[in-house]
């Protein structure tokens, strides 16, 4: 790792003053003490946890748009687990917010660089710069390694991840149900790909309170999401939602399948409390937002959400009898540190995502 620094291949730039280890707490006292100007603010612990060195920078960038809003004890994790050669590296800084002109509120990171295997060093470098009263939060960056095991889940007060970048959902879902299981469901758990439809699950609820689209709810057909592939864990969570809300059984309980082509879309079959069938589809486009369309019909009114690549914003629909009424509505963010942003301002325990979770593991 040493190397890899010298060399420049590991970018080193925004994480501040390098320490010794055994000095990050009184480095830490200095920088204070030197500036009178700022006030060192925390709500919580914030750990970014990820296996890839070079995003160690991007991630400090990150910590500095996250501090405006949400102040915190930053300690930012890059374990180099290919090196051969067990190593650490350590640096300090403050990401400071400037009211009226001056310094004002100020929040702490510490950043490690390991190499090497070593979950002990991990465990104990990493954890003993905490701030022991104040919750923990916990981003894990990329696919759950077997570095996510009890000693570490046990302590943990929320959970964030994004299954839309595992190559295994099945596998990593099985890993945090274990987790949530051995801690007594302790730890509130939040995928970032449930997030992601936040407001598309806020529109279609708030379309449904109009007589128009209530009156059809129990006549629904059909079923239509389209998003980009690398979203399907976003698309088939949303699904989940859709189907849980109506209460709705799902084909493989009833022993159906519907047609499918993995490089198009999916397909599902679900049965309404009536007896109806209903046709599920999700659609790929890559060339979309990440979600673009949730589309909801029976046979005379359409309720539909949509949404175009690089916009802010939700069409909102319902079309019935010839006539549509269409308003707008605010979208989730796009990038990662944007929706962990909204997630901690929401917080809460997240119930509802838990309660439709075993559905979606059916679709999954």
């Amino acid at each position: 790792m040493e190397e890899a620094l010298m060399s420049g291949k590991i970018s080193t730039e925004g994480l501040g003053m390098p320490v010794e280890i055994a000095a990050i707490d009184g480095e830490l006292r200095k920088l204070w003490e030197a500036d009178e100007a700022s006030t060192n603010a925390s709500l919580m612990n914030f750990l970014v946890y990820t296996e890839d060195p070079h995003e160690l920078t991007a991630n400090s960038k990150m910590i500095q748009k996250l501090t405006r809003e949400h102040a915190c004890r930053a300690v930012l994790i890059a374990m180099d687990r290919k090196a051969p050669k067990p190593s650490v590296a350590a640096w300090i800084t403050a990401h400071c917010h400037l009211a009226h002109g001056k310094k004002s509120i100020c929040s702490e990171q510490i950043s490690f660089l390991l190499s090497g295997y070593s979950f002990g060093r991990f465990r104990n470098t990493v954890f003993a710069h905490l701030n022991s009263d104040l919750p923990l939060v916990f981003w894990w960056q990329g696919e759950i390694s077997d570095l996510f095991e009890e000693r570490l889940y046990s302590i943990l007060d929320r959970f964030i991840f994004d299954s839309s970048t595992w190559s295994n959902p099945t596998e990593g879902f099985a890993k945090i149900m274990e987790a949530r299981e051995q801690t007594n469901d302790h730890m509130v758990t939040q995928d970032l790909s449930w997030t992601r439809s936040y407001h598309y699950r806020l529109a279609i609820a708030g379309l449904f309170d109009d007589p128009a689209a209530e009156r059809s709810f129990f006549e629904i057909e059909e079923v239509n999401i389209v998003a980009q592939k690398s979203q399907r864990t976003s698309a088939l969570l949303l699904l989940a939602w859709v189907t849980e809300q109506a209460g709705w059984k799902t084909g493989l309980e009833l022993g159906l399948t519907a047609e499918t082509n993995p490089e198009n879309g999916e397909s599902f079959l679900f049965e309404s409390k009536e007896g109806r069938n209903i046709v599920a589809k999700i659609t790929w486009d890559d060339d979309g937002a990440p979600l673009s369309l949730l589309s909801i019909k029976s046979p005379d009114c359409e309720v539909k959400v949509s949404r175009q690549e690089g916009t802010s914003h939700l069409c909102q629909a319902i079309c019935t009898a010839g006539h549509c009424l269409n308003v707008s509505g605010p979208a989730d963010a796009d990038d990662p540190e944007g929706l962990v942003a909204d997630q901690l301002s929401r917080g809460g325990k997240n119930s509802l995502f838990l309660r439709m979770l075993p559905r979606f593991l059916k679709l999954l």
